[in-house]
């Protein structure tokens, strides 16, 4: 099955002097950089983590509106942002502006988000969830950016505008035609799979679960995948939905990818805990090119996927993850029919 590979870097920085990103500012513009390597790879996406009071990426619409400016190929994406935190309306803007600069790439995964750094951050950006049910927030949040994406007029103009307006209500500026259907939900279980694919959003699953019944982490994730199309489909949207997953593969394919993660090549699913609940974590796939070939194309949910995002540890540095994408694109993806 041909499919569409990105990378999703969740753009950690440190100050030590062992990391490629010591400041915010090396993150913010490695990430560019390894953007625009990665168009030049041929590969077709280019998806950042959010995540508040940390020292990663936390805002990404002037990251995701740099790279729309610099590439003009690739796809330029969010894997994910916590909607307990956003303005939708703001972030409708936001969005808008990021996507037409981009000619049109944007692909924006939100979700109900993950364990913080903080106690309750949204509060601190002062959104108060009724009855303390933050992933209620973070829902009806969704639903109203969902609505003004649509490009429909909501909002009374003045009767004694500054500016001359359209005739009727007045819609959220800058609009981008088609962004409405280019939204992904990452769902952390098959019920919030099912949910995303009522509210019309393509389904971004990540390399856990917040839930587990024992079976290998592949196969619980391609349940996921058939249950959200099954209810996409009841639902009756007219469109096709995108369906991406993500892994951490790594080729060993010189010394370099030995040092780095050569002890990984045993890895095995694991079962934790996040927030209170069971977990269950998919494997990171570390080995030679043909053992991994093998072992991908038994990956049920990455059989299932018309996207891959590849997890790339950007501490590494641009040059060393773009050697990463090069081996997936190179040794890997003709081999299982992606390219």
């Amino acid at each position: 099955m041909t499919k569409k590979i990105g990378f999703l870097s969740f753009g950690h920085w440190t100050p030590s002097p062992h990391s490629a990103a010591r400041s915010a500012s090396d993150v913010l513009l490695q990430s560019i950089d390894l953007a625009v390597a990665a168009e030049e790879l041929g590969v077709d996406g280019a998806y950042f983590r959010v995540h508040h009071f940390a020292r990663q990426l936390a805002s990404p619409f002037p990251l995701l509106a740099a790279v729309g400016a610099r590439t003009s190929r690739i796809e330029i994406g969010t894997g994910v942002i916590d909607m307990r935190y956003e303005n939708p309306l703001y972030m409708a803007e936001d969005a808008g502006a990021a996507d037409l600069i981009s000619g049109g790439r944007l692909q924006l995964g939100i979700s109900r988000g993950s364990p913080e750094q903080v106690v309750d951050g949204y509060r601190y950006f002062g959104y108060e969830p009724v009855d303390g049910d933050h992933a209620a927030m973070a829902r009806q949040h969704t639903s109203v950016l969902l609505d003004v994406l649509t490009g429909k007029g909501f909002a009374e103009p003045s009767p004694r505008p500054m500016f001359p307006n359209p005739p009727g209500l007045l819609r959220i500026e800058p609009h981008s035609e088609g962004l409405r259907d280019r939204i992904w939900w990452g769902a952390g279980s098959r019920s919030t799979g099912e949910w995303a694919a009522e509210q019309g959003m393509n389904l971004m699953s990540s390399t856990l679960l917040t839930e587990d019944t024992g079976v290998p982490f592949h196969e619980l994730q391609a349940e996921q995948i058939e249950m959200f199309r099954k209810a996409w489909e009841a639902a009756g949207h007219q469109r096709t939905p995108r369906v991406s997953v993500s892994r951490s593969i790594f080729p060993l394919v010189d010394e370099r990818d030995h040092a780095y993660f050569g002890t990984q090549s045993q890895s095995r699913d694991q079962v934790g805990h996040i927030d209170g609940g069971i977990a269950r974590f998919g494997k990171t796939y570390a080995g030679e090119p043909d053992r991994l070939v093998e072992e991908l194309a038994a990956d049920e949910a990455v059989r299932a996927a018309d996207t891959l995002l590849l997890t790339v540890p950007n501490q590494l540095g641009v040059d060393y993850n773009a050697h990463v994408l090069e081996s997936v694109m190179t040794h890997l993806a003709p081999a299982l029919g992606w390219r």
